[in-house]
């Protein structure tokens, strides 16, 4: 099948752009002007009249959990909470709306204490013993890090009585010894999670990722790196993302596989999975790793004590030496590898361990950091020194902006969340949005990397304004900074000939409106392999 889009604004290259495309079944055959491209098209050719719209290459997540963006569209959704009393409502409000039967456990995701009125203290057991005494609830924290469990939940996981005290992870404890029902990190949270949740089906994660795959769909997203195989049941996750993607062919997902122990690692090598093996539509990518936590639980790992809690300086989830043996594993095998690091002292940790094992400054297995936020200028310089890969999370200033100097003080602010800086570098930066700690929404990222200011437009000016990046860069890391980070910048994320026809038109020419009005632009078509998989 042959198609024309014309009479569209289509961006090719920084300041350079055409009229139209054509398309011949999924790839991009020719761009050109409406004449040329109207001329050399078929006469069978489907032709689409843009009306003038901005069309793009689809947009690439370098770093998100997909599946868990479905899981949470049948959560109690707690992003709006902005009081204690929000959540309890929210909560109850959602037993009564779904008629959850007695015994049977409620999830909740993406409450934030610091957006509280009534002060930034974070839930306990006592809160959500209001919410109910005869459901196990389990609320979790928008960065995924922190979970706080009611009184039933805790006896149900058995670690009432006797906490245990677990590496990685942490129970909060009260002064006499029981859980106060905070729990810290996966090692700790998967003891309660284990114990409650039920294993999910295939038909049922199909369910999940299908809704999923239709949300990214409407915000633009083509391709995604999702952190979705994890612990010992990879072969189901990859068996359901395998069925959907081929069934559906909306979105392509290079998958991140976070296989923390050395062993668990060697199976999925002796499994016969390696980065690159698949096809176009599901990839093995790099295998994930976590090194910390999150910077507003005060779990991200730092060389110095957070400023404003001091004795503290976050979680270690892996020691040097595992981290180390793991990477080198990686590497022995031709193993990409990713590693979450949002604290200093952690994304030392990760280019301590890739400077043990890369020579002469060449990253042929293109590894990355994830998140990068809290860094120094000579760390900076070691990301480039190194050919470390940076995938980043704009959408993170919305939030972290109104606590990092609190946290980390205001000189080490002034070099954190560094995006020009890495640009000018030369460090390959691409973009992600971590969803569901945010909205997967590449609008709203866009908005932040060129604006610097949070989803009202504070502070004017913007947020550290001498790191801000222009929009051209800000769609180029994006789209084909997003490809080359999974090796595949040779056939996606540029609107070329030989390029898959992956693309996304937008209602506003995001390159030429001032740049405070970033944020109200739409997408109004999704294409993926020549197929229009989404239209407002």
């Amino acid at each position: 099948m042959n198609t024309v889009i014309y009479n569209a604004n289509v961006y090719l290259e920084r300041e350079h752009f055409a009229q139209a495309l054509l398309i011949e079944n999924d790839t991009i055959k020719m761009v050109g002007t409406n004449e040329e491209v109207l001329a050399a098209a078929p006469q069978d050719a489907q032709k689409m009249d843009a009306q003038g719209k901005t069309v793009i290459p689809g947009f690439v997540d370098t770093h998100q959990h997909l599946y868990h963006v479905g899981q949470n569209l049948l959560r109690v959704d707690l992003s709006g909470c902005r009081s204690q009393q929000d959540v309890v409502d929210a909560g109850r409000k959602f037993i009564e709306e779904h008629k959850v039967p007695a015994g049977e456990p409620v999830e909740g995701w993406g409450w934030n204490q610091d957006y509280f009125a009534d002060g930034p203290m974070m839930p306990t057991r006592q809160l959500l013993d209001q919410v109910s005494t005869v459901h196990p609830v389990l609320f979790t924290r928008a960065c995924g890090h922190v979970m706080v469990c009611n009184t039933l939940a805790l006896e149900k996981a058995g670690v009432w009585e006797n906490p245990p005290v677990v590496e990685g992870g942490q129970f909060d404890l009260e002064a006499d010894g029981h859980p106060n029902g905070i729990v810290r990190e996966s090692s700790a949270k998967e003891i309660v999670n284990q114990a409650i949740l039920p294993e999910e089906n295939e038909e049922k994660m199909e369910e999940i990722l299908a809704a999923a795959m239709d949300y990214a769909a409407s915000h633009g997203l083509t391709s995604v790196q999702t952190n979705d195989v994890a612990g010992e049941n990879y072969e189901a996750m990859l068996r359901v993302y395998d069925k959907l993607l081929h069934e559906k062919k909306s979105l392509r997902v290079y998958m991140q596989c976070c296989l923390m122990e050395k062993e668990l690692f060697q199976r999925f090598l002796n499994d016969g999975h390696r980065t690159g093996t698949g096809d176009q539509w599901l990839k093995i990518g790099p295998l994930k790793l976590f090194t910390d936590g999150s910077l507003g639980a005060r779990t991200a790992l730092m060389r110095q004590d957070y400023a404003d809690e001091p004795g503290t300086r976050g979680i270690s989830t892996l020691s040097q030496e595992d981290l180390d043996a793991l990477v080198a594993l990686a590497e022995e095998n031709k193993m990409q590898v990713a590693v979450h690091a949002i604290g200093d002292k952690a994304i030392e940790m990760c280019l301590d361990s890739y400077e043990k094992v890369l020579k002469d400054g060449k990253n042929p297995n293109r590894h990355g950091i994830v998140h990068c936020q809290i860094t120094d200028r000579p760390l900076l310089q070691r990301f480039a020194d190194l050919d470390v890969h940076a995938l980043v999370q704009p959408i993170f200033l919305h939030y972290d902006m109104h606590i990092c100097a609190d946290r980390v003080g205001q000189e080490l602010t002034n070099t954190s969340y560094a995006f020009y800086t890495m640009n000018e570098l030369g460090v390959h930066v691409s973009y992600g949005t971590d969803s569901p700690v945010e909205d997967l929404d590449p609008i709203a990222n866009l908005h932040c990397a060129v604006c610097r200011q949070d989803l009202k437009h504070q502070p004017a000016g913007g947020w550290i304004p001498t790191e801000k990046v222009d929009i051209y860069q800000a769609v180029d890391d994006y789209t084909i900074s997003g490809a080359y980070n999974a090796f595949e910048e040779q056939t996606k994320g540029r609107l070329a000939p030989g390029y898959v026809a992956d693309l996304v038109m937008l209602d506003q020419d995001i390159f030429h409106i001032p740049e405070e009005q970033i944020l109200d632009t739409h997408v109004t078509l999704t294409m993926v392999g020549g197929k229009v998989v989404y239209q407002k």
